[in-house]
């Protein structure tokens, strides 16, 4: 008999399944959306005549949001329960996404993308913990494999999809797709997500709140506005900067005091979660910060449009679609110690062709080079969450999972301001042509003239130039791209340091999980 039950217990069951579509789906529509409209900001600035440090708010805007948002949903999910906050989720990304669609000034957008991100910033938190708890720690690898595939189509979709409808349509349908698949995905979690039970009891921290959601949106505003001025200088940049920074400070030395923190720090007395939490942190600001550069250089420099360069993309979905189940399996088997430094040495081989690109580099090794970095990108970040959240006490799930999402999206916005800034004064380094300016009265620079007239050739009619200073532009913003590139390489590099330190052997807390699972299993389905 308790064999069986433990055999049982291993396998994922059709009621996990279940549970795990309709997070599936809110993953797909979350990450859909961030792919689609990095694709889609060289449309907004020619569609609302805007810069591009402005049309980069639309995305900007969204992680602001995120950080917002994220550190209440640990409390709001134990106090209302996951599946009402889940669909209450879903619903604000569905009507941002319709109201985004309806955008008349690239003011209005990013408006609607704040509201998006309300939304979007509660969906990924919320289902990473709605399948801990459907799987149990113990089988949370082997879920995260099965459902690394159907979550890979936003990163493979996004960008394909969004260039295909920006093609053939409008701008407007990358955000009018979310509205069925945001209608379905609220519908089916009605009916497969079982019945909420919220916990009352505990109080909610007001005190922290007022410290940490401002304090995290005033630090990423600036350090998000360090590519509009190029400099730390700026009073929009270091003032912003600074009084988020302490308002963060002055949280962290809070949060100990209360018994129900809004972000519960005493979770790092875990050792796996603190460290996998530190690499996971490093990596995303490298390869999150540089992934945002490459649709940006087949547009820019190779002049392809919107569709192309997400079928150009394609091949780093395709190779972390191989490699995901297999390390999700791997997960729940083998310490990740030894297997997230392997793919982290896949991704700085494949990185390293990226550090060499110019004006013609071969579309096969750059094809060849995605494909190899998917691979170890799907070796790397699920194993790395898995481990985080795996050690946990069941009713410390909602609130690790908030802890690594929100450090996830502060270093997603750290390395994309990071990587847009170092290419922002890589560029503006070019020479400036004699005697053309911008209506701002502004010299055009020959990069900027050559990336320009690669999206509107119409531009060369109206500044008459010699066709070798716009082959020489594009050569010196491969070059700009180049060197960004370097410095992700370099950060890839530095990931190695914590992941020596991730666990080599199954630790203690691990197998007494699997042993309390197996034998709770029964009670937690009921």
């Amino acid at each position: 008999m308790t064999q069986q039950s433990v055999a049982t217990s291993d396998k994922l069951d059709a009621a996990v399944l279940k549970v795990a579509g309709v997070v599936v789906l809110g993953a797909i529509m979350s990450i859909l959306d961030v792919t689609v409209v990095s694709v889609a900001l060289p449309t907004f600035q020619s569609e609302f005549d805007a810069t591009y440090a402005r049309v980069a708010w639309t995305m900007t805007g969204y992680t602001l949001a995120l950080a917002t948002v994220i550190p209440l949903s640990g409390w709001a999910a134990d106090r209302f329960g996951t599946k009402r906050l889940y669909m209450v989720a879903l619903a604000l990304f569905t009507i941002g996404s319709g109201l985004c669609a309806t955008a008349d000034s690239i003011g209005e957008l990013i408006a609607y993308r704040v509201l998006q991100g309300l939304g979007g910033g509660m969906l990924m938190p919320l289902g990473m913990t709605i399948m801990t708890r459907a799987a149990g720690p113990h089988r949370i690898g082997r879920l995260m494999a099965v459902l690394g595939i159907p979550m890979l189509l936003g990163p493979i979709g996004g960008p394909i999809l969004g260039g295909w409808l920006i093609d053939v349509a409008s701008w407007h349908w990358i955000f009018l797709i979310n509205l069925p698949i945001g209608v379905i995905a609220l519908i089916y979690a009605q009916m497969a997500l079982p019945k909420d039970a919220p916990e009352p009891s505990e109080s909610f921290d007001f005190l922290g709140m007022l410290m940490l959601s401002p304090g995290l949106a005033l630090f990423l505003y600036g350090v998000s506005s360090l590519p509009e001025t190029g400099t730390f200088a700026e009073t929009k940049v270091w003032a912003p900067m600074l009084v988020g920074g302490a308002l963060v400070v002055a949280f962290v030395l809070y949060s100990f005091r209360p018994r129900h923190p809004l972000l519960d720090l005493r979770l790092f007395r875990n050792r796996n979660l603190t460290i996998a939490s530190v690499t996971l942190f490093v990596f995303i600001i490298a390869f999150m910060g540089a992934g945002l550069l490459f649709p940006s250089y087949f547009l820019q420099v190779r002049g392809e449009s919107t569709l192309a360069a997400g079928l150009l993309i394609a091949p780093q979905g395709l190779g972390a679609m191989i490699t995901m189940p297999i390390a999700g399996t791997l997960a729940d088997r083998v310490p990740i110690g030894r297997t997230v430094p392997f793919a982290l040495a896949l991704i700085v081989i494949g990185f390293f062709s990226f550090t060499q690109v110019d004006a013609q580099t071969s579309y096969w090794v750059l094809g060849a080079s995605l494909f190899v970095m998917g691979l170890g990108m799907g070796g790397t970040m699920m194993p790395i969450m898995t481990s985080a959240l795996r050690t946990l006490q069941a009713q410390e799930v909602a609130r690790g999972s908030t802890l690594v999402n929100i450090l996830q999206q502060i270093g997603g916005s750290v390395g994309a301001a990071v990587m847009s800034v170092i290419l922002t004064n890589e560029l503006n380094g070019s020479r400036p042509i004699p005697g053309a300016v911008d209506p701002n009265g502004e010299p055009i620079t020959e990069a900027g003239l050559a990336i320009a007239a690669q999206q509107r050739p119409e531009l060369l009619q109206q500044i008459p130039v010699d066709p070798s200073i716009i082959e020489r532009g594009l050569d010196f913003a491969a070059k700009s791209f180049a060197h960004t590139f370097w410095v992700a390489f370099g950060l890839v590099v530095l990931t190695f340091i914590p992941a020596a330190l991730l666990p080599r052997r199954r630790q203690r807390a691990q197998l007494d999980n699997e042993q309390g699972e197996q034998v709770k299993t029964p009670v937690i389905i009921h």
